[in-house]
């Protein structure tokens, strides 16, 4: 059973494993430099659908049926999924799920919803109420701009902030057996420096990676030096250096062992993405598709996986409203 080790700080004392993960990924995600690595590209960006958020709910039934097959498991094996996206009520979700006919619980972190789901999951399995659990997320393109920022056919201009939604998903089967060992986590908190630039979400959320971070550390009482890797899910460059500097004034350096999903996903040169990559599916691709294989070839032993989320909608946007941020945080370790 998990054990509380402070305040929304928990481990377990018989962890559940990973057995599985699946990253299905867009054109542009496979010509970034880690294009290598996922499980399946798909070129078409409506991906034989008739809307944007059809495609999005491929996306996401395919991450999961591509993770089952890698765990040689049937749909009727998982007891449930957990699931979440950015678009209204979780819609790719609840969609994109609905004919594997899986027992399911709709989350809602924005960018944080893979980390939220997989410390969900894994409670689930830890505490018996699964055998076999899911946990997917997915974002697009086209589905996130249409909803939080101006249509595409504007042709707005993006400000050097901004970063690119990722058209991406990325799914993990948890269970008893496995190659990787969920250790514990970090329920996070809400935080909110006052920032309301909707272009600018790598500086909004970066607090809330640094506050996840520092509580886990000091609950587990480990160092930086503990491990391997600590991983965020999409600051961003510019959310990753403000990160960086947040923990250094705590006197806690990362510098070495910090890498983040939407600073590594992307060419931000090359590819015009400015300040990297975002979306559900960014950190949920980059996790799967190339951090939980190195972690299953005993390439890195201890890591840590901080996804960052912000918690706005449309409505606060328009209302004017400062941006709410969280990070939830899953301690992962090899064999």
């Amino acid at each position: 059973m998990s054990r509380s080790v402070s305040r929304g700080v928990f481990q377990f004392d018989a962890p559940p494993k990973i057995r599985s993960f699946a990253a299905v990924v867009g054109e542009k995600e496979s010509e970034g430099p880690l294009g290598f690595c996922f499980d399946k590209v798909v070129t078409d960006a409506h991906f034989g659908c008739k809307t944007w958020e059809q495609a999005e709910s491929r996306f996401q039934r395919e991450a999961v049926s591509i993770a089952l097959r890698k765990s040689e498991m049937m749909k009727e094996d998982v007891d449930v999924v957990c699931a979440g996206d950015l678009i209204n009520q979780c819609t790719c979700s609840s969609y994109g799920l609905r004919e594997l006919d899986i027992p399911f619980l709709g989350l809602y972190g924005a960018c944080s919803t893979m980390a939220e789901g997989l410390l969900t999951a894994s409670i689930l399995v830890d505490s018996g109420a699964a055998g076999c659990a899911a946990a997917v997320t997915s974002s697009h393109f086209s589905t996130a701009e249409r909803q939080f920022r101006t249509p595409l056919s504007y042709g707005g201009q993006r400000t050097p902030t901004a970063q690119w939604t990722c058209t991406a998903s990325g799914a993990v089967i948890v269970s008893d057996k496995g190659s990787v060992t969920v250790v514990g986590g970090c329920v996070g908190k809400i935080t909110d420096m006052g920032i309301d630039d909707i272009t600018d979400m790598g500086s909004a959320m970066a607090p809330a990676a640094a506050e996840t971070i520092r509580r886990y550390l000091s609950a587990t009482k480990t160092a930086p030096s503990d491990y391997d890797l600590i991983i965020t899910g999409d600051l961003g460059t510019l959310g990753s250096k403000l990160l960086v500097e947040f923990l250094l004034k705590q006197g806690i350096d990362i510098s070495v062992q910090h890498r983040d999903c939407g600073a590594m996903i992307f060419d931000n040169e090359a590819q015009d993405t400015h300040c990297g990559g975002s979306g559900c599916g960014c950190c949920a691709s980059v996790l799967c598709g190339y951090f939980l294989p190195m972690l299953s070839r005993g390439e890195v032993k201890n890591v840590l996986f901080a996804a960052t989320g912000a918690l706005m909608s449309t409505m606060t946007v328009q209302q004017g409203e400062t941006i709410p941020t969280i990070s939830h945080l899953v301690h992962l370790t090899a064999k």
